[in-house]
């Protein structure tokens, strides 16, 4: 990993001149991370677009591994004439869809998205500028800012309202000089804040006043009030802990958020996530379902999981009993099938899966008869070996895959990103997701595709591997599994049988209740006031 900034030409577009800002704007910090900005923003984007409003979704800087395809890209078309999409992080692109328009760079300008504990890759408007330590991104960070605002300012232009959502806490004064994505960015866009404290977690109190402590005299001025989310019980008894709050630090309360149950029903933002117990284990473990399902799932929790709400339709199936296995656990003898995961660092996962002895569990699995499934880096981890000889996922070298089936990898060349909306030959299936992934695979494992999609074009197009005897499989497509009718084809082969389920229309009723949600606890019309 280098120690100075990428030196890359952007080759960003001019920046634009967007005459007089459009949208009203309102920006949504947190006390600390997981505080609940990102479910906050979707509920509001979704009820002020409900009440005939133009809302758009924006995010300075988001750090996560969990991205998403987006159609729009300042990428030029790749050598065979295909215009790659950008990429976001899967929060804004909730958002998105909660205001009933698709995804764009735009609303989601900077991701990074972690390879190592020090270092990650840097994508700046959809495309990847390189991999870098902390450090070293520090020293880039304003220099993306005229991109950042111009980003913003292309929203503020097409809509009639602006939420924006701050990273971690907005009151992390020793990187105020650097910020581009709390109150640095706030000034700079002239974005009035509201401050965000979680009840749940306890020391809301503290938080609110020591964020308020810790601002400058400007910065506190910027907020026009704060929220409480998460509560629980009867808020007579913290009223008086409000009026202390407001009375010390002059910021108005807004309103209490109480506890969202339906939380769960909408992807998850951050890994730490697979990290909390479900109700309903199984085997002794963390997982989701009832316990009685027919099919058991398991899930290795890889130390750079990525995209991991592709398993979210699957656990919401009945029949199925998913269980994230934790570091330090093995996979269970009663396991029916496994996943393994997208990955932002397959050697380094590679590397993960034999420390923990997930390896010989593995193999052990398939030579019992179990089935093996993997996506993306997952799928890259069957083959015999996955090359990275620039170092781009961390020091150049190869690792030997599981050897499962006869495939190779390297890792290098640009990113494919991708969305797909094709039908599979095989199970004859509407096949919906998207790539995303740097590796190139190859080997006569490939002869034997686990798909044949039709682009309705008169077009085939292979994907992925599946062994002679069909049990060990994979491919690049992520979100493949909510496409209803090919999770119930593939739960079938499995032996399971899938619910009458719409995942879709599940996480749009998830939306709409969480739009209700906020309507009800709080009021959206004093806060589009304080919108501007």
């Amino acid at each position: 990993m280098p120690d100075t900034a990428p030196t890359i030409d952007l080759q960003l577009p001019p920046l634009l001149d967007h005459g007089p800002r459009r949208a009203r704007t309102l920006m949504i910090q947190g006390t600390a991370s997981d505080v609940g900005k990102s479910l906050l923003v979707a509920g509001l984007c979704r009820a002020y677009s409900r009440r005939g409003l133009v809302v758009r979704p924006f995010k300075a800087q988001n750090m996560s591994n969990n991205a998403a395809v987006t159609a729009d890209s300042d990428l030029p078309p790749d050598a065979n004439g295909e215009q790659p999409g950008g990429e976001i992080g899967r929060a804004q692109a909730l958002q998105a869809r909660a205001c009933n328009v698709a995804p764009s760079i735009h609303m989601n300008p900077v991701l990074l998205k972690p390879q190592t504990n020090v270092g990650s890759q840097v994508v700046l408007r959809g495309r990847a500028l390189g991999n870098c330590p902390a450090r070293v991104y520090h020293q880039m960070r304003q220099g993306m800012m005229p991109a950042i605002l111009d980003s913003f300012e292309r929203l503020c232009a097409e809509a009639d309202l602006v939420l924006v959502e701050g990273a971690g806490s907005g009151a992390e004064i020793y990187l105020r000089d650097c910020d581009i994505t709390n109150m640095y960015f706030a000034e700079q866009a002239q974005v009035p804040v509201i401050v965000l404290g979680d009840l749940d977690k306890g020391g809301t109190m503290a938080s609110l006043v020591g964020t308020w402590l810790l601002l400058d005299e400007a910065d506190r001025k910027r907020v026009v009030g704060y929220l409480v989310n998460k509560f629980r019980g009867d808020f007579s008894l913290f009223e008086p802990a409000c009026d202390t709050i407001t009375q010390i630090t002059g910021w108005p309360f807004r309103g209490v958020l109480r506890w969202f149950e339906g939380a769960a029903r909408l992807p998850a933002e951050d890994s730490l996530a697979l990290e909390r117990p479900a109700e309903g284990d199984w085997a002794n473990g963390s997982g989701s379902g009832s316990g009685s399902g027919s099919i058991n799932i398991a899930v290795p929790r890889l130390s750079r999981v990525a995209n991991f709400d592709d398993l979210d339709p699957l656990a919401a199936e009945p029949a199925v009993n998913l269980r994230w296995i934790q570091p330090g656990e093995p996979i269970p003898v009663e396991t029916d099938v496994v996943i393994l995961p997208g990955s932002k660092a397959t050697r380094v996962d590679l590397e993960t899966l034999r420390r923990e002895g997930w390896d010989i569990d593995i193999l052990a699995h398939v030579r019992r008869g179990g089935r093996l499934l993997g996506l993306c880096a997952g799928f890259q981890m069957l083959g015999q070996v996955v090359r990275d000889p620039e170092g781009i996922e961390g020091a150049p070298g190869e690792t030997p895959g599981l050897g499962l089936l006869e495939i190779e990898t390297s890792i290098g060349g640009d990113k494919r990103l991708l969305d797909l909306d094709l039908t599979d030959q095989r199970s004859g299936c509407r096949v919906t997701g998207y790539e995303m992934h740097m590796g190139r695979t190859r080997g006569t494992g490939l002869e034997r595709p686990w798909l044949l999609l039709d682009d309705g074009q008169g077009g085939v197009r292979a994907e992925g591997a599946i062994s002679s005897d069909g049990r060990v499989m994979g491919g690049y497509v992520h979100g493949i599994f909510a496409s209803d009718g090919f999770r119930a084809h593939w739960l079938e082969q499995v032996g399971a049988r899938a619910a009458a389920l719409d995942f879709e229309q599940r996480i749009e009723a998830a939306l709409d209740a969480l739009a209700d949600h906020c309507e009800a606890n709080l009021d959206l019309d004093a806060l589009l006031t304080l919108a501007r």
